[in-house]
Formats: C-alpha cells, structure tokens, sequence
C-alpha cells in the first residue's frame, strides 16, 4: 500500500517529478547546485585542466602573485595554487560524499531499528547516540584520527563516525510518525513481514530528510577534513588538500596572502554550494514549505 497523497498536490505527476519542478523555481538553490557541479567537473577533469602538476616544483617562481602563467599565484615551493586547488577538489569532495555516505548507511540502519522496534533497542542505540552527542563533534574526530593515526583515509572514517548519530536520530524520528501511518498498520494486518515493511514503505518514506540532511552533511564534513587536515591530521604532504594548504601557508599571510585566500575561497564556496542546494531541496522535498 502506499501513503495517501497530501491535498492540493497535483496527481497527474510524480512526486519526484513536482519536486524537481519546484526545485528549478528556486533560483539560489540552482545557483547552488551549479556551484557543486562546477567543482565536481573540476575534480574529474583535473589532469586536463590543471596546468601543472599539483607537486610540480620550481624554486625559481617561489611566492609569486598572481599572473597570466600561474592565475592564483604560486607557494613557497614555487607550485601553481591554481592546479593544487583543481586538484584538491577531489580530496575533498571525496572525503565529502564517501564519509557522508558512510553515516548515511549505518545511522539509516541503526535509527530504523531504533525507531520500528523500540523497547530496548531503542533504549541501547539512542543512549549510544546521546553519548556521541555529548563531545564536540571536532574533538571526537581528533580523538578517532589520533587513535587510529594521522591520515586522509582516518579523516575519512572520523568523520563519518562523528555524523552517525545525526542521521540515526533524525531517521530514528521519522520511522516513529511513518510506522503509525494507516498503510503501514495495513501490512502490518495482512501478514507482511518487517524486513519487507522496513525496506518497501518505511525506509522509502522517510528517505526526503536523509537526503536533505546530507547534501548539507557534505558541507560539514568538507569543513571537518579541511579542519583536520590544518591540524596535521588528515592528508599529508604534498597531497593539495584546501586545509593543509591553508597551513603551510597560515606564516606567508602577509608576505604572500594569495597563498591563503584561494584555498579558504575554495572551501568557502565549496561549503555555500552545497549549504544553497540543501537548502532547495528542504523546500522542495518538505511538503510543509508549499503553498
């Protein structure tokens, strides 16, 4: 069975197809969404747009301001910042999807269990969840990379440690309100087992909020990366990480602020892309937010 249509939506379409719709009519989330798509080409297309190497050196053009031969200047080991930063969109982006993906899939399952089974489960998984909550987030994250050791990859699993119990309590709350629902007591009545009723009608459900919660978890966990990676955590040199890059070059501020400017301009822009799409999607996706 399927859950009832809200009022006043139009039948003759899909509900993706009205939420892509009333996606596109928002301007500053397609601003948004061009911005991501922007920098996602630019991670696949690096090799043939970057000019240079990400560790091609040339002591001779050290701390040179930007020209037409280096466009964002170049650092203290005469590298192009341009062609770092190209390629650093594909370490963060990385970090970025495959971290979120990863508190995705266990904090879904987890806050499905939660929130279908009760009782105990729930009692065990949401004290868990509590416990997590209660460090900050980046502290955790130092905590899980200086156990596991400095690395772009324990970055990655850091992160998406410290996410899990965001998305388990917001899907946790939303498989409570579905499971109540009449098309869900109807399965229920004519013998449909639980994984089935998990898989096919609650999970589908209660997927709008995840989704939304995640392009704006991107934008997180993009900031989290470059926050370990300035604190020596996450990638090591000369991989172009935005965050390492703003560290080695945090002493040439005054010298050479070009050296810092672009990559915090990268991740600034990086991290509104996705904030304005999650945002679009929020609304498009929220039956709440229209009229």
């Amino acid at each position: 069975m399927e859950p009832p249509i809200p009022e006043g939506t139009d039948k003759s379409i899909s509900p993706g197809l009205e939420a892509w719709r009333s996606f596109k009519k928002n301007k500053i989330a397609v601003v948004g969404t061009c911005i991501v798509l922007a920098f996602i080409v630019l991670a696949l297309l690096a090799p043939i747009i970057a000019p240079y190497g990400f560790k091609e050196q040339n002591i001779a053009n050290r701390l040179q301001s930007p020209s037409s031969d280096h466009w964002f200047g170049t650092d203290d080991f005469g590298r192009d910042i341009f062609s770092r930063i190209i390629y650093g969109a594909r370490i963060s982006l990385w970090v970025g999807f495959f971290s979120v993906l990863g508190s995705v899939v266990v904090g879904t399952l987890l806050g499905i269990m939660a929130g279908y089974f009760g009782k105990w489960i729930d009692g065990i998984i949401s004290r868990i969840f509590d416990i997590m909550l209660a460090f900050p987030s980046i502290l955790l994250a130092i905590a899980i990379v200086a156990a596991l050791g400095p690395s772009l990859q324990n970055a990655l699993i850091a992160i998406a440690v410290i996410n899990i119990p965001n998305f388990g309590r917001l899907i946790r709350s939303r498989v409570l309100s579905v499971k109540e629902e009449e098309y869900i007591m109807a399965a229920k009545a004519i013998g449909m087992s639980n994984t089935r009723i998990l898989f096919h009608h609650v999970l589908p459900n209660s997927m709008a909020p995840i989704i939304v919660q995640g392009t704006l978890a991107i934008a997180t966990a993009i900031i989290e990366a470059a926050a370990l990676g300035f604190l020596g955590l996450g990638a090591e040199a000369p991989n172009p990480e935005w965050g390492k890059m703003l560290a080695d070059s945090r002493a040439l501020l005054m010298q050479a602020p070009w050296t810092v400017f672009f990559p915090g301009l990268a991740i600034m822009l990086t991290v509104l892309g996705f904030n304005l799409m999650g945002d679009g999607l929020r609304d498009a996706l929220d039956p709440r937010m229209k009229n």
